[in-house]
């Protein structure tokens, strides 16, 4: 079991947007297991590389209650989105000990490469739709605190400015 560190806010890497991955070799496959390792120790439930500093276009997601149902996605891309919104309280552990409320689509369908390096589709619903976009977020460099309105994302980043 390998618990990596997550970047601290404000790493430049980010706000960085993460590289393609060509193919799915063993060595994706090691980083996807730390990122679950990870995941887990957090608890939470999605992880995306840049919050441990890889910068591949790689994520994991688990909203099972029993876990260990996590999916690994490689380029995730989401094809189709709900009208039908979701509010759900997010966190990030790149800047630990404050949360908001974000409105998402409660479901979207997702393109990605898969653990044997297949192309694969899958719908989410829930909270692991909200995941998935939270990750997707992460791969192009941006934090769940940016769906905010300015007031409440300056009012986040000072609380957790001063717990931190």
């Amino acid at each position: 079991m390998t618990v990596r560190t997550c970047l601290p806010w404000p790493d430049k890497r980010l706000r960085s947007k993460a590289e393609d991955v060509a193919e799915v070799t063993d060595d994706i496959r090691a980083i996807w297991n730390d990122m679950i390792d990870t995941m887990e120790a957090m608890p939470g439930v999605g992880l995306a590389a840049p919050q441990i500093g890889v910068m591949l276009r790689l994520a994991v997601v688990d909203g099972s209650t029993e876990r260990g149902r996590a999916v690994r996605l490689a380029n995730p891309e989401i094809l189709h989105s709900s009208i039908e919104l979701r509010e759900h309280d997010e966190a990030s552990p790149n800047l630990p000990g404050v949360s908001a409320k974000v409105k998402r689509p409660r479901a979207v369908t997702v393109k990605f490469l898969n653990e044997q390096g297949v192309v694969d589709r899958r719908d989410f619903v829930g909270i692991e739709a909200t995941s998935v976009q939270h990750q997707i977020d992460h791969l192009n460099g941006q934090m769940y605190f940016d769906r905010l309105s300015k007031v409440k994302r300056d009012m986040l980043l000072r609380k957790a400015k001063k717990m931190g």
